[in-house]
């Protein structure tokens, strides 16, 4: 029997009310059904599908961009690296030097995941909701160079809230880069080490995106 791996979860937890993007609606998670009653356990869910740990597919701003049910399966699995960019933010920007900084000295990884720790202060407040890092357009381009198929942070956005022109998302989703948002516990994640990561966005019917759960195994 093969050795038992690690594998951390990289997911949000879903609650009701939790803080999302500042324009969207507050999500619910309601019960509706209870064993003592009904001998079943069921619940009803409102939000958007780009509510918690979520992916952004190229159709969430391409209007001929791949939509999230057809990304292949072997794009969602790949080897991961964690840029720990904490010190490295400029303001709320994400610079080409902070990823080139800490940028894995072997390998090539295929999914690259930035870790800001803006995930420990979630909470409905302005700092959390609207402060947020994120790439410059030329640090999108720094990483499409390196052919990368996936790129995940810790935040809110890709871009910081400030870039109301999404120039970020619009590099990556238009090179068919996959985008994961909001994710969670990167700090359980060593810089320098390769996990394999498996994202798993539910399959909805052109859909722009969709939550996900994320996986990173130890290699």
């Amino acid at each position: 029997m093969p050795p038992i791996r690690r594998v951390h979860d990289l997911t949000a937890l879903l609650e009701t009310h939790m803080p999302v993007w500042p324009t969207s609606p507050l999500p619910t998670f309601e019960p509706v059904g209870f064993v003592p009653r009904d001998g079943y356990s069921i619940e009803r869910v409102s939000c958007l599908t780009h509510t918690g740990t979520h992916m952004d597919a190229p159709y969430h701003f391409l209007e001929d961009g791949l939509t999230v049910d057809r990304i292949p399966p072997t794009q969602l699995v790949g080897s991961a690296a964690v840029l720990d960019v904490r010190n490295d933010v400029e303001g709320t920007i994400i610079s080409p030097r902070a990823l080139e900084r800490h940028w894995p000295k072997k390998g090539a990884p295929e999914i690259v995941l930035l870790r800001t720790d803006w995930s420990q202060r979630r909470a409905p407040t302005r700092a959390y909701l609207y402060e947020f890092p994120g790439l410059d357009p030329a640090a999108a381009e720094w990483l499409v160079k390196k052919k990368v198929k996936g790129v995940g942070t810790d935040t809110l956005g890709i871009d910081p809230f400030t870039n109301a022109k999404f120039e970020a998302h619009k590099v990556l989703l238009g090179k068919g880069i996959w985008i994961l948002e909001a994710l969670d516990h990167l700090d359980q994640l060593a810089e320098g080490v390769e996990y394999t990561l498996v994202a798993g966005p539910l399959k909805i019917s052109g859909g722009s995106g969709a939550m996900a759960r994320v996986l990173a195994i130890e290699s």
